[in-house]
């Protein structure tokens, strides 16, 4: 029943110690007490390591029994969307991205950002659909196919050519999206696939190369080293490190969760996410979708990650302060101005960090929030959590809501 309510891995990347001693220490860092990469590094975490590779971030043959027997009107219906799944034959058309990948800019320029980003989207919709339509219909062909299409990409060794510079991010960023979307995916369905196994090392041995040589680039000078960038590396990190009982990895995702709650201010920021000025609130809760879905995946293997507690702050403490400000935005004191961005506040996929808190705490703030924006989808991060995780007797029916919007203007995931 859910509890009533009102660092670097064990073992550094080689890469990370050749870039430590430029980019461990920025003066930003130091101001806001934020764990450099030195310091996170140092951490002890050898006591985290995989124990359950078959875990994934949710019990997939409980909730499948659950579904069967539900009568909740949300969750038929994301059954009844999910159970006609996709012809695996035309994903299969789909072309693998070998060649160099470069994104621009988010914020410079939205729609050539926008242009570029449609396939790497796509592929994350691709491998969160096959996930869910199994987990919709428990039909084999589906979670067969999954495996099949990534075994696809990773016979091609795509997105292992990405290009990486500190004033242009934008292609690093899209990419750690991808790896997290594959390996959750693929975490939910490999369990029940049976055979194959050829393929399935090859998949495992490809999401592993991505995540070492994607984790092995710590950041630029600027705050992507630290900040919510630095929560969706360790995302893949967990999941993949679960997956290929890879403890490294595993450790590196572990890392994001301590260093956060030692970054985090006296009132429960996240210092680098509401330094973003009117978008100071989004990039709050922006962080607790990575750090709650990884959490998750944390908890999965057996630990408590949900009540660790950091120099007298837990995770607890930064949803206290996002619905602070949500409520007032005079909450945010000297962090950034009154007017903020409320356009995130319409589009559902930035949300699902909720069912997850919700599957374990009761939180009258985040079930209120939650009713009116479900079901919830999140291409990357989870794919159909509201399918997943929502309580049935929770909520029988969506809360219309005129202002609700399916895309806004600030619909990316990955973006600066």
């Amino acid at each position: 029943m859910p509890q009533a309510r009102c660092g670097l891995p064990h073992r550094p990347f080689a890469a990370l110690t050749l870039l430590l001693a430029g980019l461990a220490s920025g003066a930003g860092a130091q101001e806001m007490d934020i764990l450099t990469i030195e310091e996170r590094e140092a951490l002890d975490l050898s006591d985290y390591r995989v124990t359950a590779p078959d875990a994934g971030y949710f019990d997939v043959s409980a909730r499948m029994k659950e579904l069967a027997d539900t009568d909740n009107a949300i969750l038929l219906q994301e059954i009844d969307d999910l159970s006609q799944g996709p012809s695996c034959q035309q994903l299969m058309a789909y072309e693998p991205i070998t060649t160099q990948l470069r994104v621009p800019g988010y914020y410079p320029n939205p729609e050539a950002w926008e242009l570029a980003s449609e396939p790497l989207f796509q592929f994350e919709d691709n491998v969160s659909m096959l996930a869910g339509s199994f987990v919709a219909s428990g039909d084999d062909y589906y979670a067969e196919c999954l495996v099949r299409f990534l075994e696809h990409w990773a016979q091609q060794e795509a997105l292992t050519d990405f290009y990486y510079d500190s004033v242009e991010p934008q292609a690093w960023f899209a990419t750690e999206s991808m790896i997290f979307a594959a390996a959750m995916a693929y975490a939910t369905v490999r369990p029940f696939v049976d055979g194959m196994q050829e393929e399935r090392e090859r998949v495992e041995a490809w999401l592993n190369g991505l995540a070492h040589q994607h984790a092995d680039i710590p950041g630029g000078e600027g705050n992507s080293c630290c900040n919510n960038h630095f929560y969706r590396r360790s995302l893949y990190a967990s999941m993949v490190g679960v997956l290929t009982e890879d403890d490294e990895l595993f450790r590196f995702g572990v890392s994001a969760i301590h260093a956060a709650l030692h970054d985090m201010t006296e009132e429960g920021a996240f210092p680098l996410e509401v330094s973003r000025g009117r978008r100071a609130t989004h990039y709050q809760n922006y962080g607790l979708l990575y750090l709650l879905t990884n959490m998750q995946v944390i908890a999965r293997q057996g630990y408590e990650i949900f009540e660790l507690e950091v120099d007298g702050h837990t995770i607890h403490d930064a949803i206290d302060f996002l619905f602070a400000i949500l409520d007032d935005p005079a909450a945010l004191g000297d962090h950034a101005p009154l007017e903020q961005y409320t356009g995130f506040l319409k589009d559902p996929q930035y949300f699902t960090w909720m069912e997850i808190y919700l599957k374990r705490f009761d939180d009258p703030r985040v079930e209120d929030f939650i009713r009116r924006v479900r079901p919830l989808y999140n291409r990357s991060a989870g794919g159909y959590m509201t399918l997943y995780f929502m309580d049935p007797g929770a909520q029988q029916h969506v809360v219309l809501n005129e202002e609700k919007q399916e895309t806004t203007a600030f619909k990316g995931l990955g973006q600066e």
